[in-house]
């Protein structure tokens, strides 16, 4: 399955994925989204939370609106320690 086949994924930021090594939605699932999303931030350093959800619900198949409260605060978590 392609990138951009994914929700939440639209062509900038499978370009960007692929830029990072990333060149499908089964590498992605592998990685998961706090390593694809260092992997991201090596190409597009601006990259921002709101990214990090995205990549979790990718990979979980929902819309990023339907991300558990508890998986939100989990990975925000993980971005402050990227800080």
């Amino acid at each position: 399955m392609s990138l951009i086949e994914l929700p939440n994924i639209d062509e900038k930021i499978a370009h960007q994925l692929q830029q990072a090594g990333i060149s499908d939605a089964q590498k992605l699932k592998i990685l998961g989204a706090e390593k694809a999303f260092l992997l991201l931030r090596e190409v597009n350093p601006k990259v921002e939370l709101k990214h990090l959800f995205v990549l979790e619900a990718a990979i979980e198949g929902i819309p990023v609106e339907r991300l558990s409260k508890a998986k939100k605060e989990e990975l925000e978590m993980f971005f402050e320690l990227c800080k």
